[in-house]
Order: C-alpha cells, then structure tokens, then sequence
C-alpha cells in the first residue's frame, strides 16, 4: 500500500522536471533578450525578470560558463560573433552606451589641431557632440563617415572635410586609394576610430583589408589615437586586424568586461570606461 501511495509523486516530479527545465531555458533566453537590449545590471535584470538577483547571478553563472554572456562589474554583457551589421540596424543597439562613449571622447577633443572622427554608430554619437557644443565647437574636423558628415555638417563654426572613396555599403565608410591619397595630404591631433572589434594587444578587428588599412592610415598620421567601442566589441574574433601605435587610447563603457583593465595594462593601453550619462556635456572643439 505504501509503495502505491508514492508513485503519483514520483510521477508527478517526473513530468515537473522537463516543465522546469522549459521555464529555465524560457528564463535564460529573456534573460539575453534584456542584455543585448542593453539592460546589463543585476537589480535591472531581476526587475525585469520578475526573479530575485540571486536567481539572475544564478542564470548569469550557468550562461557565463556556457559562453553565452560575459560577466562584468554588476552585471554581464553578451559578447558578439563577428557580425557586421548595417549602419541603421547598429544605430538601435546599445545606444546609451554609446553616447556615454561619446561623452568621454568628446573631452578628449583639443582646442586646436585637425580632428579625425570616423564612420560608426559611436563616432557618429561624438559628432552629434561636437555640432551641439556650447560654446559652438570650430576648426577641422575631417571624417570618413556618410553619418558622422551629416552629423557635423549642423555645426556652423566646423571646417568639415568628407574623404573621397568608395562607399561601404554596410557600414556608409568610405575606402579604398582616394581615401588613403587624401590622408596622405593631412594630419590629425587627435583621431576617434570605430571599430566592429578590439583587442588591447591586436588592435582593431574589420570585416575587410580595406578598413585596416585605412585605420592604420588615419592612426599613423595622428598625434593621439582613441577607439571608441561598447563592450560587446571587446575581444570578438574578426577576419582582419589593423595595428594600431603604441599608446593609443580605448573608451569603452561601464559594462566592459572584468579582464579589460589586466589586458590593457598588460599592453600599455590607457583604458578609459565612460560612466553612465546622467546629462549631456559639452565641451569646444
């Protein structure tokens, strides 16, 4: 009789637990839904869930060492496979991040000497910056970038000077030999790069040739160099890499993952992580 009386149980944990492990993975999948749109702190995420923070540092844990999400100071990230996305679609990602990237940037913006903004969802954040700066940003400014041109082209005071070349279709970033003669021709004080990838000790990962070698183009005829990308770009294998001089400078934001300080002191990249906005800055050009 008691053997009897246990097998409702029995049974009943049995179909619970494939009903569990659907409410998990259903858990899981909404869990990175919210991280690629950009919520990346624990409190958030539980708030979204409707979970405690204890069973999303949890979920966090399982994802983390499935290499799903990468970890980072309060939170995760989910790192990118090598995707280069078109312009318009990459605009709608992690916006805020990317205008705290640019907020950072934008104080790296000397009051005298040419300044080289590049194509990119991130730099086209700093041009809109710069056009916006009070007092009225003034003197070159010359970009690679459809986007950051237009973008720049609203600040009356700007000099603003749009490579000739051919015209990336995904990314609206212009290359190839018009491009890299009228480099030729200039030099910067200070160069802002995008990037669809970065490593401290690789430099900046491209879909193609072309790019690196427009990056490394613009990067040698530059006083000081800065990349401007979010955390998702950080370590993502990529077809191409451009190298970069020693002493060039990653802004990234708060979200980046814990190993990027060791990295970047490992090679003598100076890291800066932007903080996240609480108002617009604006400083002259």
């Amino acid at each position: 009789m008691g053997g009897g009386a246990e097998q409702p149980a029995e049974r009943s944990s049995a179909a619970g637990a494939p009903e569990a492990r659907r409410g998990t993975r259903a858990r899981h999948e909404a869990l990175l839904a919210l991280l690629r749109a950009g919520t990346t702190n624990v409190p958030e995420l539980a708030a979204g869930l409707g979970v405690s923070p204890s069973t999303v540092r949890r979920d966090l844990g399982r994802l983390t060492r499935d290499r799903k999400v990468a970890r980072t100071y309060g939170g995760a990230v989910v790192p990118e496979a090598f995707h280069e996305r078109p312009v318009a679609e990459s605009a709608l990602v992690r916006r805020q991040a990317k205008e705290a990237i640019a907020a950072a940037a934008h104080a790296l913006v000397p009051e005298n000497g040419a300044v080289f903004v590049d194509a990119g969802t991130s730099c086209a954040a700093l041009a809109r910056r710069l056009a916006a700066a009070v007092p009225a940003a003034r003197g070159l400014v010359v970009t690679r970038g459809l986007e950051t041109a237009a973008a720049l082209a609203e600040a009356p005071e700007l000099d603003v000077v749009l490579l000739g070349g051919s015209v990336r279709r995904l990314s609206h970033g212009l290359v190839g030999p018009l491009t890299e003669l009228a480099l030729d021709r200039l030099s910067f004080a200070v160069a802002f790069l995008g990037a669809d990838a970065v490593d401290p000790a690789r430099g900046i990962g491209e879909p193609t040739l072309e790019e690196t070698a427009v990056k490394e183009r613009v990067a040698a005829r530059s006083h000081r160099v800065a990349v401007l990308a979010d955390a998702t770009k950080l370590s993502v294998p990529a077809p191409a890499w451009a190298r970069l001089p020693p002493g060039w400078t990653l802004i990234t934001d708060a979200d980046a993952p814990r190993w990027v300080d060791a990295r970047c002191e490992e090679e003598s990249v100076p890291l800066i992580r932007a903080s996240p906005l609480v108002r617009a800055s604006g400083a002259g050009l």
